[in-house]
């Protein structure tokens, strides 16, 4: 079946099932597709997700953010992509760096890349843009995170970092079995950030969510990505739908709603309708605010 055939409940039902932990192969058996409409579909949701989030999802309000990477990898892991056959550039490890308000629980930055010190610069820069005004900031203990919130942030900020320390497994020991966490150090980096609130639980706490809610992020299993674009455009696609589409249910509405910057729950169906209207105006960023408007009323 081709894409032009699919109904907006049709393709709306595809993305919730990507966004449910299926994989692309069962989505085209279930929904009775090919593999190759599930993928432009996909690639189609990615591009208007990210086009919309970087419209959408700006002055937030926000009092604590928290950031954190979440590990994944791309056609092979990084120590098997000399080894492997035809490997596509992109493959290796793929860190996923997010940034969460800890009120709304809104991601309100994304970034897919490596965990380099460059990349720790432009998400930190994204983050900053995003914001409406000064605050408590909180990450781990990667290195990359110093210059990278001095040169976004400068002064204008209350940054500190957590540290956990880990230990030899003892009540699980296995090759698969995490090692345990013995205590943490909370270090002030620059202003005066509140201790009690200085955590990152939140933002693993989304990261697990974005490990169970994407197949490919699953580990041990044959679901990877095969392509760091397929990736990226899942991330961005899980990105709008955590935001706008799930219901938190603490919150009782969409991180997006918390955070004030929508009135309604989305469907996948507004979802569809954010690829429509970037079908119709590719090179038109305003029309993702038009059809937000519009969804939202």
């Amino acid at each position: 079946m081709s894409m032009n055939k699919l109904s907006i409940a049709q393709r709306a039902n595809i993305l919730t099932m990507l966004c449910e932990g299926s994989s692309m192969r069962s989505v085209s058996r279930i929904a009775d597709v090919s593999i190759n409409t599930v993928a432009k579909l996909l690639a189609d949701a990615g591009a208007a997700c990210e086009a919309f989030h970087n419209e959408a999802v700006r002055n937030v309000r926000s009092k604590r953010v928290q950031c954190d990477e979440i590990w994944s990898f791309c056609y092979a892991k990084q120590k098997n992509v000399a080894a492997a056959k035809a490997a596509p550039e992109g493959a290796g490890d793929v860190w996923t760096w997010t940034a969460l308000d800890a009120d709304s629980k809104l991601i309100v930055a994304f970034l897919v890349g490596g965990r380099d010190a460059g990349y720790a610069h432009e998400f930190m820069l994204d983050v900053a843009d995003r914001l409406a005004n000064r605050v408590q900031l909180t990450t781990d203990g990667h290195k990359a995170y110093l210059d990278a919130v001095e040169d976004a942030f400068g002064a204008n900020v209350d940054y500190a970092m957590l540290v956990k320390m880990y230990g030899e497994t003892t009540s699980a020991p296995g090759r698969y079995s995490p090692a345990e966490c013995t205590g943490i150090k909370k270090t002030r980096i620059e202003g005066k950030p509140d201790q009690k609130h200085v955590s990152t639980s939140y933002v693993e706490r989304q990261n697990l969510t974005m490990r169970m809610s994407m197949r490919r992020f699953t580990r041990l299993t044959n679901g990877f990505s095969k392509k760091v674009e397929s990736h990226t455009d899942m991330v961005a696609l899980y990105t709008v739908w955590y935001n706008f589409v799930r219901q938190h249910k603490t919150l009782r509405c969409s991180p997006a709603m918390a955070a004030g910057l929508s009135a309604t729950l989305w469907s996948m169906e507004d979802v569809v309708k954010l690829i429509d209207a970037r079908a119709a105006k590719p090179n038109r960023p305003a029309v993702y605010k038009k059809a937000a408007a519009e969804i939202s009323n």
